[in-house]
């Protein structure tokens, strides 16, 4: 099966981008920023990035730029006879399919509000009644899939990149707006002051480990999301210049959305710190008390919709291209079958507030909270320890191997100089981070 190739670097940018931005960005960060003491987090949130995100991913795109494989086949395809680092691309397929179980449901979530705003109906929305009504769950999962693999049936670049390319350029057009709008607000000064000025007091343990945890998490390497996109490049340009540029596009919409936010909060008088629930609770009620906020609620909510299904998009590519490269599937074949495969594990989280209760952990924990343990917790930090080790160790692929790859091209070179942060200090701080969150994780 030939390899496909993207038409442009303009566009392995945008979808390796568009992978790695989403409900992370645009959801997690501003709530982890709000919790954490706004612009100290944000402080070691970008020390993080530099520290962590670069290193993981130059050696994600370059492990899929000489593999050409999926990443399924990736470790195979590198390893020396008789090693068994194979293994780790299975747990790749697991994590991707784990990932899609939830995230997918949760972007259509974010479908079903964008709807109730459009029709007049955003006074009524709960957050908690929609998630423990079945139908909307289930209907509103299936709108997300149908459209997901509508596009990835086509060729990658009829298909695919040509779509990322416009949700790319619509959610930063969108954000943009709504960053405006905001910055218009009366609380505009109080909120940009909380969440751009750091308070060094505030820099604890807790705070350094969430945004430790945050850059790690948001750039999802470690399940090969990003490796795919490598192995659809030529050689043309080396990886270090390419990685910094997707990790500037991914903070801009994290920090943008937090432009977004936080003045709205501190205008209306609403919690910063509310959680999880800032999304969807805290900004519903911002655009009911905002003049023309039927209006500014659709927008944010189609952008939304950009952000996570371009997620959506980058990690159901991963998921096909891996089972075509196992079956030999078309595009048609495979995106059908892979379809209706996910939408029926997904069926878990759609209706595990109604229908399929089950309480992996503490009480009142959920399906989400199984498969983004199974995600969050584990797959991505181990895959990315593996990552890095690989990449590193003589018993993997081996330093001169990978910076021969990452070093192809015109462009940013990694320097001899960073050998020590590549190999030592990337993989100790992921298993760090891999170590406290089982340790803190709520078992009961």
């Amino acid at each position: 099966m030939k390899r496909e190739k993207l038409s442009s670097r303009m566009g392995f940018i945008m979808l390796s981008a568009g992978c790695a931005i989403g409900c992370g960005n645009v959801w997690k960060f501003p709530w982890m920023c709000g919790q954490n003491g706004g612009g100290s987090f944000l402080l070691v949130y970008f020390l993080c990035l530099i520290i962590l995100g670069i290193p993981t991913l130059v050696m994600e795109f370059a492990i899929g730029r000489a593999a050409q494989t999926s990443p399924i086949k990736m470790y195979d395809k590198l390893q020396k006879p008789n090693q068994k680092w194979n293994v780790f691309g299975w747990m790749c397929l697991l994590g991707n399919i784990a990932l899609m179980a939830f995230y997918s449901v949760v972007c259509g979530w974010i479908i079903y509000y964008f709807y109730k705003f459009i029709i007049g109906q955003n006074a009524t929305l709960g957050f908690e009644t929609m998630i423990a009504n079945p139908t909307i769950n289930v209907l509103f999962l299936a709108i997300t899939f149908i459209i997901a693999f509508s596009v990835l049936s086509f060729n990658l670049q009829g298909g695919l990149e040509r779509i990322t390319k416009f949700i790319m350029t619509a959610l930063l057009f969108l954000m943009v707006i709504l960053a405006i709008r905001s910055l218009l607000l009366e609380g505009a000064v109080k909120g940009l002051t909380f969440y751009l000025k750091p308070d060094f007091s505030k820099i604890d343990r807790n705070v350094i480990v969430g945004a430790m945890n945050q850059a790690f998490f948001s750039l999802s390497t470690g399940m090969g999301g990003m490796a795919i996109f490598g192995s659809y490049i030529g050689k043309e340009r080396s990886l270090m210049g390419e990685a910094i540029n997707v990790i500037i596009l991914d903070t801009a919409v994290a920090l943008l959305a937090g432009v977004i936010i936080f003045p709205a909060c501190f205008t209306y008088n609403l919690e910063v710190g509310a959680g999880p629930s800032l999304l969807f609770n805290t900004m519903v009620a911002v655009f009911n008390n905002m003049n023309n906020g039927q209006i500014w609620g659709s927008l944010f909510f189609l952008f939304m919709i950009f952000a996570a299904m371009s997620t959506v998009l980058g990690v159901c590519e991963n998921i096909l291209a891996m089972i075509r490269e196992l079956t030999g599937w078309s595009r048609p074949k495979g995106s059908l079958i892979c379809a209706i495969s996910l939408f029926t594990l997904a069926l878990t989280t759609a209706l595990g507030n109604s229908v399929i209760h089950f309480q992996p952990f503490a009480p009142g924990s959920t399906w989400l909270d199984f498969w983004d343990f199974i995600v969050s917790t584990n797959i991505l930090p181990l895959g990315s320890l593996v990552l890095a080790l690989f990449c590193t160790s003589k018993m993997g692929w081996n330093w001169d191997n990978f910076i021969q790859e990452a070093n192809t091209g015109r462009g940013l070179k990694v320097q001899s100089w960073m050998k020590p942060l590549f190999k030592y200090i990337v993989p100790v701080i992921i298993l760090l981070i891999y170590i406290f969150g089982i340790v803190t994780f709520q078992w009961h």
